[in-house]
């Protein structure tokens, strides 16, 4: 449950005023021992400002010299730098001004405020009248010391956390966005495509709509159409053989390696043929295949190499970033990914100046300037407000992966003896988009896990030659055993970087107690 801060209980810790300390005190400690959040309103600052003033001046001794407004001044703001510390600010929005018609502008501008956090949250404050008036949202410290602890549920993946240490960053970008106006491939995006391309190590990065469009406008400016082949995974989102579909294209199915669930680069020249045009090998659960493999085998054919790196976005191979190390690297930036906006979005990587400007003109309708359009092309543009959002998470993207890569160890270390593990291929760095095990018993175990609170997930269930749409390709059962054991065993637990080791240590505990019945 996560709380915000009256002014009234602020103060009483600010200042330690009696009697009323004790209480709000043990309450805020309470809540963050619980998996809460404090927040304080920004539109307060002033006025909290001045009452822990006030309550400071007041509570002189008559004995003791009177100190300057001054000195009161510097004392307060002292208190309330060290009190704000670890809190989180809510920012004040224009509809919560327009309060002058209340009975009370401050109490109704919290409450309007609070109903931003959700239905959870609560009002921790000693004002009476205010908790009678909404006894719903409001708690007094004692009320809600008294409260028992709920049992918190875990997140599969955790969007929440992160957002706390950007908050200011976030909205200060967003706002920046509503003020200039330019929704549209606005200034932050030509910003985000130079950080993005830096941090890969390309000439061109490229963002787009989404990681499907981001596949598909690179099959497109490859020259990929009717009549060819272009060769993939069977174990991987549906994305990755869709694009090639949509261009009018054949997938051709290679299976998989066990241990790393990429593609098995040894099986690939059998599927080669003189249709073939490209390889699209999936960088799959946060670590990269083989390009050094695929790339020799691909320049000895004259082919392409497209990296879907939709999950692996912050990995490397042989300290090379995944979406630099082939003709042109791809990725998403759907919310649960790596690095995750806040909707849809996708980003492209070469180092070719030629395909770096078909891609840009396929991405805005083919056209390489206004009303001029030599190639058909799609409404395939990144919205500018999403870029600010990436450009708020970025700087802190390498802690986040740095993070995935020791959780994903101690999962490994603890679970190595009892289960089928991620294996990091070596030269790799993993960044466990998903953590995933492999289990012969995977719905008595996904179910046992549920009931305990433990949320998991089956990336991928089915196959896509499996899948209807696929269907005229021919592919039986049998024809890629890896990826169709993998479709049978594979569980993923929760991940995220903000996965402390005390809910890491519930997900093993209950995991352990399951593998043993």
């Amino acid at each position: 449950m996560d709380l915000l801060l009256d002014i009234n209980v602020a103060v009483d810790v600010c200042t330690k005023r009696s009697p009323f300390y004790l209480d709000a005190d043990l309450a805020l400690a309470k809540c963050l021992y619980e998996g809460g959040r404090l927040w304080l309103y920004a539109g307060s600052v002033q006025t909290l400002e001045y009452v822990t003033r006030q309550e400071l001046k007041q509570s002189q001794r008559p004995d003791s010299p009177s100190p300057s407004a001054k000195q009161l001044s510097r004392q307060a703001r002292n208190l309330l730098k060290v009190f704000t510390a670890d809190k989180h600010w809510l920012a004040a929005l224009a509809g919560e001004g327009d309060v002058f018609d209340s009975e009370d502008p401050e109490d109704e501008q919290l409450i309007r405020a609070l109903a931003r956090l959700g239905p959870d949250a609560r009002l921790l404050s000693r004002d009476g009248p205010l908790a009678e008036c909404y006894p719903e949202r409001v708690l007094s410290p004692a009320a809600y010391l008294a409260m028992d602890r709920p049992r918190r549920a875990l997140e599969f993946i955790d969007l929440k956390t992160p957002q706390d240490a950007i908050r200011a960053d976030l909205e200060r970008g967003i706002h920046r966005v509503l003020h200039h106006g330019q929704y549209i491939l606005g200034p932050e995006i030509a910003e985000l495509e130079a950080a993005l391309a830096e941090y890969v190590g390309v000439q061109h990065g490229l963002t787009v709509a989404s990681g499907t469009d981001s596949l598909e406008i690179a099959l497109r400016a490859l020259g990929i159409g009717p009549g060819a082949e272009v060769i993939t995974v069977p174990f991987t989102w549906i994305s990755s053989a869709e694009v090639i579909g949509l261009v009018g294209a054949t997938p051709v199915f290679v299976d998989i390696e066990p241990a790393s669930f990429n593609i098995d680069v040894t099986r690939i020249e059998a599927a080669i043929t003189p249709r073939t045009k490209a390889i699209l090998p999936v960088s799959l659960f946060g670590q990269m295949a083989d390009y050094g493999a695929i790339n020799a085998l691909a320049a000895r054919h004259g082919l392409p190499v497209i990296e879907d790196a939709a999950q692996s976005f912050g990995a490397t191979r042989h300290g090379r970033r995944s979406g630099g190390v082939t003709t042109i690297g791809s990725t998403s930036f759907f919310p649960a990914k790596p690095l995750g906006c806040y909707g849809d979005g996708g980003a492209l990587f070469t180092d070719d100046d030629g395909l770096a400007e078909k891609m840009r003109a396929i991405r805005t309708h083919g056209g390489i300037r206004r009303h001029h359009h030599p190639l058909l092309g799609m409404n395939g543009r990144f919205d500018t407000l999403q870029a600010a959002v990436l450009l708020a998470k970025l700087p802190h993207f390498a802690g986040e992966v740095e993070a995935r890569s020791r959780i994903g160890a101690r999962y490994t270390e603890q679970l190595q003896d009892r289960c089928g593990t991620p294996s990091v291929m070596p030269g790799n760095t993993h960044v466990y988009a998903q953590y995933t095990i492999r289990l012969a018993e995977r719905e008595r175990v996904a179910d046992a896990l549920k009931a305990q609170g433990i949320p998991t997930a089956v990336y991928y269930p089915k196959c896509l030659h499996e899948q209807p749409v696929f269907a005229e390709l021919g592919y039986r059962w049998g024809d890629f055993p890896e990826a169709e054991r993998a479709s049978c065993e594979v569980l993923s637990l929760p991940m995220h970087p903000g996965l402390t080791e005390p809910d890491q240590d519930r997900v093993l505990s209950a995991l352990s107690v399951c593998l043993k019945t």
